[in-house]
């Protein structure tokens, strides 16, 4: 475990984190009754990676992992891409093993309880590119894929513009959308949507989409019926070429730096993930421009943080997850090869801790976490030391707190001449 007290202050950083308090009064206007450490504290979340999980049946091999997906029972939910193994992008095809099944449920120790998915029906397309699965409070199953053109689609197979649902069991019950389609901001069609997750309060499904596009889509999730959509700080999300052009800008005294790129992040670049937190907050990583942006359900801007921008590996801020806690005190980041440990409510960083080696494509590419604080995540190319027979998919045990740091030296020093 390290502590970065310079990630994310450089660059855009420094500015913007001046809007973010650091004290135990929350950005959100409401005074913590179980505060999270502040940066140097200690008492922060420990853990050690699992060696045993998750244990597939061994007449098949898994796919790269795109998502993971924790569900009432603390079972854990896997979507991988079974023909990653036969089209990979960096690494040699496999044309021998036989690919587990997309969707896989585990218990919390890694044991195999079913699997299915990957075929068509009649009145939806399986994803060309699985991307992200969640498990509503009801027990339904959410999927999403991301294919778009030549985008993410190593099959050359139709494009993915549809949201899924399905029983737990693998029974196809509704699709929102119609794959094959081209869309655009300007319409109801996803393009290459990373995320589904269903929120509880309003019985609404949240789609980050994503690739092609750059919002969050609402959907109602008994009839599928769109409801409203946003982009960046809860602007109107645009296409590319609607977008104002970035010009450079003469660095000045009152603007050095910001003034030139500050137009171009007023729209999200590759919206990533989106989770909500107990108290109905939106969390979305923003994957392109290295932040975590914070919502109400309506789309209201609430604050941001950015991440590794002192980084030379640029998939930062690619999925959120808080901590096991009621208060959800941490919020965990993933960025690449690490994952950030963060104050929920101020949004200070606090730490981070490795869970791979530098690579293309590292673990990470989302995150979830259980009932227990255990951290599961995913890498989208089987690369690297962690990819070379391995599962596509981590877990990381919650071990306890590092102890507090005290300071009795700071609080008697007198000040000197």
């Amino acid at each position: 475990m390290k502590r970065n007290g310079l990630i994310g202050l450089s660059v855009l950083g420094v500015a913007l984190l001046g809007m973010i308090p650091h004290s135990p009064q929350s950005v959100f206007g409401q005074v913590m009754s179980e505060a999270a450490p502040h940066l140097g504290e200690g008492g922060l979340p420990q853990f050690e990676r699992d060696p045993n999980f998750p244990k597939i049946p061994s007449k098949w091999r898994m796919g790269f992992g795109s998502d993971v997906a924790v569900d009432d029972q603390n079972h854990i939910w896997i979507l991988s891409r079974p023909r990653g193994l036969r089209f990979p992008r960096s690494t040699p095809p496999d044309l021998v093993s036989v690919p587990a099944p997309p969707v896989m449920e585990f218990d919390d120790s890694g044991n195999f309880i079913q699997g299915w998915g990957g075929d068509s029906g009649p009145d939806y397309q399986w994803p060309s590119n699985e991307h992200g699965i969640s498990v509503d409070s009801k027990g339904f199953v959410w999927i999403v894929g991301n294919a778009d053109g030549k985008m993410n689609n190593p099959a050359s197979l139709a494009n993915d513009n549809q949201v899924l649902k399905f029983t737990r069991d693998g029974k196809f019950l509704m699709a929102i959308g119609k794959s094959g389609q081209t869309g655009s901001n300007a319409t109801e069609v996803l393009k290459g949507a990373t995320t589904v997750r269903y929120y509880a309060k309003t019985n609404e499904v949240f789609v980050s989409d994503g690739y092609g596009n750059s919002r969050v889509m609402v959907y109602d999730a008994d009839t599928g019926k769109f409801k409203r959509m946003w982009g960046a700080y809860g602007n109107k999300p645009l296409d590319a070429e609607q977008r104002p052009a970035v010009t450079p800008s003469k660095p000045n005294e009152l603007c050095p730096i910001m003034c030139g790129v500050w137009p171009a992040l007023q729209q999200f670049a590759v919206p990533h993930d989106i989770k909500f937190s107990n108290d109905g907050l939106a969390y979305v990583a923003d994957r392109g421009n290295k932040r975590v942006q914070v919502f109400t359900p309506d789309g209201k801007f609430i604050a941001e943080q950015y991440f590794g921008l002192d980084s030379n590996f640029p998939l930062q801020a690619r999925s959120v997850a808080f901590s096991q806690d009621p208060a959800q005190r941490f919020l965990y980041v993933s960025g690449a090869p690490i994952i950030y440990i963060v104050n929920r409510r101020t949004l200070e960083i606090l730490g981070s801790f490795t869970i791979g080696t530098p690579q293309g494509d590292p673990p990470g590419h989302l995150i979830n976490v259980d009932h227990k604080g255990n951290i599961y995540a995913v890498q989208a190319e089987l690369s690297g030391p962690e990819g070379h027979g391995g599962a596509g998919a981590q877990k990381f045990t919650f071990k306890g707190y590092s102890p507090a740091v005290s300071c009795p030296p700071c609080a008697t020093t007198k000040p000197t001449d």
